[in-house]
């Protein structure tokens, strides 16, 4: 093997080597009780989150309700409304029809 050949293989051979004692716990400069922390925030922001989603679901489904209901009561007495007018009209063209028969 030529000189540049065994300077690479060295050099390959030492990362690989160092690469594990990096990944080890004791080398990441995070302790447990950090780990912990961090594990209580997440779970407090987790809450958090759920309970933002419950209660946007909770407003959304309010303001659908209520708009519903809206639209329901004004239907009902457009068309309650509407059928008093037929009824008075029907009426009042067989009256008419019973005066004036053809």
């Amino acid at each position: 093997m030529t000189w540049n050949r065994k300077f690479l293989t060295a050099l390959l051979t030492g990362a690989l080597a160092a690469t594990p004692a990096f990944a080890l716990p004791g080398f990441s400069g995070q302790t447990a009780g950090q780990d912990v922390r961090n594990a209580g925030h997440e779970t407090k922001n987790a809450a958090r989150d759920a309970g933002n989603g419950a209660a946007t679901g909770t407003r959304h489904a309010y303001h659908k309700t209520k708009r519903g209901t809206k639209h329901a009561y004004n239907s009902t007495k457009y068309h309650t409304k509407r059928a008093g007018r037929r009824t008075k009209n029907a009426a009042r063209g067989a009256t008419e029809g019973a005066q004036n028969p053809q």
